[in-house]
């Protein structure tokens, strides 16, 4: 092979080599990256999700304190007071213990019992021991009331609560009405509401 054909063969390689590398350059020059500021579709959440979501809090939450006193029993409620009973007595004019005497509590001014020491934190607490006020204070005192002196640590199920409310309740001459249940609430509030209807379709 003499040189002149070996000098084609060389400048073809050449040739080759610098077509690949400029192809290349050109292909980052048009397809250049480029860093988005935000995606092009965005991804949304459909109101569905929502939906769930509130469902699910709502389970969480559990029955209202009505549904839970309406389902509640004296006898219940007498089998969980077993716990108690080492400090407050429930008989009409008993005496109190390490705890005051609990008749005719429901309802009753908080630190209202003559001749009972309590602490600085009931006495500022006020207010009458309502349905509510009970169920928080028997779930956990020491959240309730600050530096009570119930060493109790409180009752975790919120039906063992309703039960112990609703026979603290029954220790009276004159119980207090239990709040409505949301069942209860819905029946009342159907009728006042066709009544509403009906007055403001009148009135157009």
């Amino acid at each position: 092979m003499n040189s002149f054909e070996l000098n084609k063969i060389a400048l073809a390689l050449l040739l080759t080599v610098l077509v690949v590398f400029g192809i290349g350059s050109l292909t980052d020059v048009i397809f250049e990256e480029q860093q988005l500021a935000s995606h092009s579709y965005p991804v949304e959440m459909e109101a569905e999700d929502t939906v769930v979501t509130v469902e699910a809090e709502a389970e969480e939450q559990g029955p209202s304190l009505g549904d839970l006193l309406a389902a509640a029993t004296v006898e219940k409620g007498e089998k969980v007071f077993k716990k108690c009973k080492a400090c407050h007595t429930t008989d009409n004019g008993g005496k109190n213990l390490v705890g005051p005497n609990l008749w005719n509590v429901v309802g009753r001014t908080k630190g209202g019992v003559d001749g009972f020491a309590y602490s600085d934190g009931m006495k500022e607490k006020g207010g009458a021991w309502t349905y509510e006020d009970l169920d928080a204070f028997l779930k956990k005192p020491g959240d309730f009331v600050n530096k009570t002196k119930m060493s109790f640590a409180g009752l975790k199920k919120a039906e063992d609560r309703a039960d112990v409310i609703v026979l603290l309740r029954s220790l009276s001459d004159a119980p207090l009405d239990l709040p409505a249940a949301a069942e209860e609430e819905t029946e009342e509030a159907a009728p006042e509401a066709a009544a509403a209807e009906e007055e403001t379709t009148a009135e157009q």
